[in-house]
């Protein structure tokens, strides 16, 4: 079952085409990384693909319900405790959060913790513990695993294989670490255009 399917999708930023043509799917149970250099527009197709901006042209298929974008904000409340931010979360989805969740991803020491009192990896742990309590099919990560040491890294990829591709969902993910997934990758300098092409805007996205 094809979860995203992308077709003919040029991007812009800043006014200008960055990407143009870019063709992708992505099924049940797959996860690909899309790379390329600093720069070349991983996170405007991520943002283009979570429908925060639109495209210049072609197609974004998927369900908009089914997603769920991750970027470089943890999405932490500073003023609620660790568990207190996960039921927070829960309710907007109408979910409720499962404890082996704060096991999955060794916040369960920290739950009674106020968020503004944790290091930037375990921020980081809890913003990426929310994915499992929305439990959105398609999952769009940028760069997920800033801040994180290598045994962190191991507990998200751990559940990402054994929790949301297992149960059939999908992931978009943008890195330039090893995460420890084998995953097919796409390298957005293909798509970059041989010349700058003016989009019509000229607001920059900072």
């Amino acid at each position: 079952m094809t979860l995203l399917e992308i077709s003919g999708l040029a991007v812009e930023r800043g006014g200008a085409c960055i990407l143009k043509g870019v063709e992708l799917q992505v099924a049940a149970g797959e996860i690909v990384q899309i790379g390329g250099p600093n720069g070349v527009g991983k996170t405007t197709l991520l943002r283009t693909v979570a429908g925060l901006q639109d495209p210049l042209e072609g197609h974004v298929k998927c369900d908009p319900d089914s997603l769920a974008y991750a970027s470089h904000n943890d999405g932490v409340k500073s003023a609620l405790t660790v568990e207190e931010n996960l039921e927070f979360w829960a309710r907007i989805y109408g979910k409720t959060v499962s404890n082996w969740v704060f096991d999955a991803f060794d916040l369960r020491q920290l739950r009674r913790r106020l968020a503004a009192t944790l290091s930037a990896g375990q921020s980081r742990r809890l913003g990426l513990a929310r994915l499992a309590v929305i439990e959105r099919k398609l999952l769009l990560l940028d760069e997920p695993t800033v801040s994180l040491d290598r045994k962190s890294v191991a507990l998200f990829a751990d559940f990402i294989l054994k929790h949301h591709l297992a149960a059939g969902g999908a992931a978009l993910i943008a890195t330039h670490i090893d995460i420890g997934i084998e995953m097919p990758s796409i390298d957005l300098e293909e798509f970059v255009p041989n010349e700058p092409v003016a989009a019509g805007g000229d607001e920059a996205f900072l």
